[in-house]
């Protein structure tokens, strides 16, 4: 079928970005994986080919590409060769942190972290869930009260990506004694800063190479400036933002499923069982075939989404369901294609194995299955 998603620039742009996951990423992703940690330098060559920070303005160090397509095409080479890690973070820079500074950040503040985030001299973290307290953002427990014209932070914060490295986070916190809509805030917290310390590195069963940790704060002074947008509307600052947390994570969902088909179409045409190609098994072709399908179907949905992203007017709603379905499809699809590949699929050396667990988290983070049917069911039965 015709596809006008993409335009000539893109494609330019996507010989670019595999140019450079073929020679910066490729041949250490395995090493990384072992060590717990993507090197660092790996930031700073991006940041020089211009690939962080792409909807940041010239005049704070981006490129000024407020076109999502962009990254999508960063997303789907990086999902191409099963870099699960080194998307995550990417990701946690473009479409998480980054966000928040650009369209809440005052002057000063924009000047302070974001040439630093899209040269990758830089790291951020957002710092949003706590051991009582994931998906459910009024249970956030920590606290940011006045102190003279400052505030002082306590609490502790978990399953943090790059939290044990980041210079900078964005922490969210009650600042209000009853919480509710406007009892939250956000707050930007520089790595040595007194009070503020790091606990467990956290030992993951997929994405290896991101590193997750714990986060403390012990009486945290922080001045005035720290705070980033307006104080008390932290909740909706986050729901402002999520939907385009939640379209990154669909993205490389759907990614990741036709990356896993593509690797398993190649896998069955060479394989042989009794004398045959797997993929001459008429199941193997029926399994095929619905895959295919789904994910070609599952594309038109998420294509449009991408664009109602561009345009300003995607909705929770829509971005729940791209969401949990694509990140649904593609526990669907990877656990299908270990099936065909056999003992292989089991073996940590191919790639569908370590997609395999690499997946498992993307129906929990940026908020579960449950929680994005919970969003949509409501909008339907309101009043």
């Amino acid at each position: 079928m015709r596809r006008d998603f993409y335009e000539e620039d893109h494609d330019a742009f996507r010989s670019a970005v595999r140019e450079f996951v073929s020679r910066e990423v490729v041949p250490d992703q395995l090493r990384w994986e072992e060590e717990g940690r993507v090197d660092p330098a790996l930031w700073r060559v991006a940041g020089r080919q211009g690939l962080l920070g792409l909807a940041v303005p010239e005049e704070y160090g981006g490129s000024g590409a407020g076109d999502y397509r962009y990254r999508c095409v960063f997303i789907e080479e990086l999902a191409r060769v099963g870099a699960a890690s080194v998307n995550s973070q990417v990701s946690l820079v473009d479409d998480l942190a980054l966000p928040y500074l650009l369209d809440l950040g005052g002057h000063e503040q924009k000047k302070r972290w974001l040439p630093g985030l899209c040269a990758g001299e830089l790291s951020p973290a957002l710092a949003i869930t706590e051991p009582g307290a994931g998906s459910d953002l009024r249970g956030i427990a920590t606290t940011a009260r006045r102190d003279g014209d400052g505030w002082r932070l306590n609490g502790a914060k978990t399953f943090i990506t790059n939290g044990g490295h980041a210079d900078v986070l964005v922490v969210v916190a009650r600042t209000g004694p009853e919480g509710g809509n406007h009892g939250f805030s956000l707050l930007l917290v520089e790595r040595g800063t007194p009070g503020f310390s790091v606990g467990r590195n956290l030992d993951k069963i997929g994405q290896r190479g991101e590193n997750v940790a714990e986060l403390f704060f012990d009486d945290v002074r922080l001045p005035a400036e720290a705070l980033l947008g307006e104080e008390g509307e932290g909740l909706r600052h986050l729901r402002e933002h999520l939907p385009t947390e939640r379209m990154s994570i669909a993205v490389y969902a759907l990614a990741a499923a036709e990356a896993a088909l593509d690797w398993t179409l190649d896998f069955v045409r060479q394989r042989t069982a009794f004398g045959r190609r797997i993929a001459d098994f008429q199941n193997t072709r029926f399994e095929l075939a619905e895959m295919r399908t789904e994910i070609d179907v599952t594309r038109s949905f998420v294509q449009d989404a991408v664009l109602a992203l561009n345009a300003g007017e995607l909705s929770a709603v829509d971005a729940a369901k791209a969401k949990w379905w694509t990140t649904e499809l593609q526990q669907r699809v990877i656990s299908r294609c270990v099936q065909l590949h056999g003992g292989y699929g089991y073996m940590r050396e191919y790639p569908i194995a370590r997609a395999f667990v690499d997946a498992r988290i993307q129906t929990i983070y940026g908020g579960t299955t449950e929680i994005m049917k919970g969003i949509i069911g409501r909008d339907l039965v309101r009043d």
